[in-house]
């Protein structure tokens, strides 16, 4: 039998399949946006190729590496289909992109895509991209991934007409944006390959969500609105195009849309057994319940989250939102005892550790306990240098604004007022220097917010004012920094 009569053999067994599990489950129809990404392979293979590429658009990694390996099964000699099963390894905008556990598994299938080789020079194009990815683990990553995005840059250039070409590239400026970058260059250079696109191509899942990725930040969030308003209609089979407009939603302190927003993602993702997803849209449903003072609600996602057996503390995606949710639930309602409780989670990364670590030295520190408090600053301290060993600087700089504002409230509670002021201060002009990842809605306090409460108790209500305003411009609607402009003015009223 010939390849292409066995391709269709397989379609029509695998079609009336999908269709009568649609029938009988009752579920809707699926539904991802609309992707169309030409390749040489076998024509009968381009709708699923299609389809996988819209999933890895929302990030949907497990699925769209199952529709990938299928158009590999059903087109042996497709070199694209290993491309795409390579591409569900690199996250390029997680904390790690790469994971040790599957990098070999992605460098097999890049590897299986150049031997299989193709007659497009296009394709050649995205293969050989990807494959600078996967070169020698000896190369810094950094480094790989600026020749990435060179030669996506290229193949860009090479393919103006090309939808996926500059989307990908897209994509590959926003994974190699600085934090430090507070002009957003490389968003805004992604904005502006995206947005002439989303008017042309409206019902692409790509588009949006890497708009609302480039507009994640205090300066562009409100542009980011359109495309958070339209990727969970596009997509709303995939959990993550549920979720990610809720990025734009805190940003602004849009929080009933926040809440909404997670509340669907959480029960997909659920649904589908995405785990990290779940949690990820727990931890930001948590942090806008706390936000709009619906305390109990969040009370109770938090135990939800302690009847959910067996996580995996070495996912970072998985324990950091594990971890942030119940230090949120403590710090931002002020229960210090409750914080200084807080135990570490066994086997989690460094910097997730440090989080349970400053929780209990800030919780210390606030209870009258600065000695018990100087522990813990001592712990962030060796944190904050594994990970700069690591070469991990950008939580090794986020431990290093911890260990200041643990520092700030000890010397608060030893009443060293200008060194705690200063040490606070000092925490955050570096905070402010410094943009956050996706994976959290943003620090578990900010460290400006904190300076204005410390500057109340040491009865400095207009220069506590001034940071409250400050911290209310870089993330409006927070409730701690609206309760402290609060209790200034019921200050201000009394004299």
């Amino acid at each position: 039998m010939h390849d292409r009569s066995r391709i269709l053999l397989a379609l029509l067994i695998l079609c009336p399949l999908a269709a009568a599990q649609e029938t009988h489950t009752h579920n809707p129809p699926e539904k991802l946006g609309s992707v169309s990404f030409p390749i040489s392979c076998t024509p009968a293979v381009q709708q699923h190729f299609d389809r996988a590429v819209a999933l890895l658009h929302s990030f949907a990694y497990t699925a769209a590496e199952d529709a990938f390996q299928q158009v590999a099964q059903l087109d042996p000699h497709c070199a694209m289909a290993h491309w795409g099963a390579a591409m569900t390894w690199f996250h390029q905008l997680w904390d790690l992109p790469l994971s040790p556990a599957t990098t070999s598994l992605a460098r097999n299938q890049i590897q299986q895509a150049q031997q299989i080789g193709t007659t497009s020079e296009r394709e050649r194009q995205f293969i050989h991209a990807l494959s600078l990815i996967y070169q020698d683990d000896a190369v810094p990553y950094r480094t790989r991934a600026s020749s990435y995005e060179r030669a996506m840059s290229d193949l860009a250039s090479r393919n103006p007409r090309d939808v996926e070409a500059q989307v990908f590239y897209a994509l590959a400026l926003l994974s190699n944006a600085s934090p430090s970058d507070k002009t957003h260059a490389k968003q805004k250079q992604a904005a502006d390959l995206l947005e002439p696109l989303d008017r042309t191509y409206p019902e692409h899942p790509g588009i949006p969500h890497y708009l609302i990725h480039a507009y994640d930040n205090a300066e562009l969030a409100p542009k980011g609105l359109p495309a958070a308003r339209a990727y969970s209609q596009i997509a709303p089979s995939a959990p993550h195009a549920l979720h990610m407009p809720s990025h734009i939603f805190t940003r602004l302190g849009l929080w009933d849309d926040s809440i909404a927003s997670n509340r669907a993602a959480r029960e997909a993702a659920h649904q589908q057994g995405d785990t990290g997803e779940e949690l990820h849209a727990m931890d930001y449903l948590v942090y806008a319940y706390l936000q709009s003072r619906r305390d109990q609600d969040a009370a109770q996602v938090i135990q939800q989250l302690k009847d959910m057996p067996g996580l995996n503390a070495r996912d970072f995606k998985i324990t950091y939102a594990a971890t942030a949710m119940p230090i949120r639930y403590a710090v931002e309602r002020s229960q210090w005892a409750d914080a200084a409780a807080i135990v570490p989670p066994a086997g989690a990364p460094p910097h997730v550790v440090a989080i349970a670590v400053w929780a209990r030295g800030l919780g210390l520190a606030r209870t009258g306990h600065p000695a018990e408090a100087r522990t813990q600053i001592v712990q962030l301290r060796q944190l904050e240098q594994q990970l700069r060993t690591s070469g991990n600087d950008y939580w090794a700089n986020q431990v290093s604004i911890l260990k200041r504002e643990v520092t700030a409230w000890s010397a608060q509670a030893d009443r060293k007022h200008d060194e705690a002021v200063a040490a606070m201060r000092a925490a955050a002009d570096q905070e402010d220097a410094i943009e956050k990842l996706p994976v959290t809605p943003g620090p578990i306090v900010p460290a400006r917010e904190q300076l204005g409460y410390l500057l109340l108790e040491q009865h400095q209500p207009n220069l506590a004012l001034k940071e409250f305003r400050t911290a209310l411009a870089d993330a409006p609607g927070r409730r701690g920094a609206l309760q402290g402009t609060a209790q200034v003015a019921e200050l201000s009223s009394r004299k």
